[in-house]
């Protein structure tokens, strides 16, 4: 290791964005409220929209999580993914270190945690597209520059047009046989085997999920860019006064996201995963427009809320669930896992839809005590200290 090496650490104590940290912690939990849904029943599953078979509380939960919070989370991490790349490249532009060195081997060491959760805890994993998005990323920039919205929004919307076409081409094609046989494989395996038999169709379901890479790689690197650009235009930072434009960019964002959701219902409130037409392609793509204009109006108007000391203070008890944003992602999984699987306490397809809220809920208040003790005590989380140790090849300091 180099002696600029050696200089270039990422931010930490004061010079840390306790904005960023709280934002985090609200993507933390939304991204738990979507999962649920995949922790308690098959994955497939938690992809058809608004679920006609429920009714009462149960319909009102799932059409609350599938309008305000599925897809429009991740991409909210995502972005939060982008602006750290520019503020660590930065950090590295002024210590004078190698960063494009370093970043490769903090994407490798996201790569295997990734592979890792996606095999031995839960399927579900968004780690390991991270991953290759950041290479993505990381090939692409050049400079200092914001790159250019067109060029974003190109990429974003890049698997849109993959979907329209698909939709015109494939006509009415029903893959309801393979579908439902996958489905049933899902709920054997997570609902009734044991951790072996589970491990072992992870393994596969893992491999064959690569595919996937597909639809998430573009939007994934689209919105790590798009986090660059907000950095290198200033917006990664606290606002100075409460006027400075968010709140109305938050408004406008934010309204044309439920508008581009408005519509999508009107054509179908439900998508049967099984049959790929025309109805399956345009409601899946307002959809994904709808969760990018809606991430920007949830980060813009947290931005601006946190410009008000009143709701500053509030927000703020969420930062240290986002600084160990990675702990606590994998620590969920964990944690569902055992509640939900077959090999722990067995409650797959038990948990009610209308309780998916409240538990997620209290599972996030959890980690929020846990996460404001654990670094009262210690200066980072601890998947945050593996993946720091093995970026930086170099055991960190871990007491406070």
């Amino acid at each position: 290791m180099t002696s600029t090496e050696q200089e270039f650490r990422p931010i930490g104590g004061p010079d840390r964005i306790d904005m960023l940290d709280a934002i985090r912690g609200v993507a933390l939990f939304g991204i738990l409220l979507m999962n649920l849904e995949a922790f308690n029943g098959p994955i497939l599953q938690a992809m058809t929209g608004i679920n006609p078979s429920l009714h009462g509380a149960d319909r009102l939960a799932d059409a609350f999580i599938y309008i305000f919070v599925q897809g429009k989370f991740w991409t909210l991490f995502s972005l939060l993914f982008g602006i750290g790349f520019a503020i660590m490249h930065d950090s590295a532009a002024r210590s004078g270190g190698d960063f494009r060195r370093i970043y490769k081997r903090r994407l490798w060491a996201l790569l295997a945690i990734g592979a890792a959760h996606g095999i031995l805890i839960w399927e579900g994993d968004i780690l390991f597209t991270y991953a290759v998005a950041g290479f993505v990323l990381l090939w692409r920039m050049k400079g200092d520059a914001p790159p250019r919205l067109s060029r974003i929004l190109m990429v974003y919307c890049a698997p849109l047009a993959l979907l329209a076409f698909a939709g015109a081409m494939a006509g009415n094609h029903d893959d309801g046989a393979d579908i439902a046989k996958m489905m049933a494989e899902e709920i054997r395996y997570q609902g009734h085997s044991t951790y072996l038999m589970t491990l072992q169709w992870r393994a596969g379901y893992f491999l064959q999920s690569i595919s996937n890479l597909v639809i998430l790689l573009p939007m994934a690197t689209a919105m790590f860019a798009l986090g660059v650009r907000l950095h290198r235009l200033g917006w990664s930072r606290p606002a100075m006064s409460a006027d400075d434009g968010g709140g109305r960019a938050a408004l406008y964002c934010y309204l044309t996201g439920l508008a581009l959701m408005a519509v999508s219902l009107a054509i179908s409130p439900d998508v049967s995963p099984i049959r790929i037409d025309a109805v399956f392609a345009a409601v899946n793509i307002l959809n994904m427009l709808a969760g990018l204009f809606m991430c920007l109006g949830m980060f813009f108007g947290l931005r601006w809320l946190w410009a008000r000391p009143v709701f500053r203070k509030r927000l703020a008890l969420l930062a240290p669930l986002g600084r160990m944003a990675l702990s606590n992602y994998l620590g969920q999984s964990l944690v569902c896992t055992l509640i939900f699987c077959g090999y722990g306490l067995g409650y797959f397809q038990q948990l009610p839809r209308a309780w998916h809220i409240p538990f997620a809920l209290a599972l996030i208040a959890l980690q929020t005590l846990f996460s404001t003790w654990w670094l009262s005590r210690f200066s980072m989380g601890p998947a945050e200290y593996l993946w720091r140790w093995l970026t930086y090849g170099k055991r960190p300091k871990f007491v406070s």
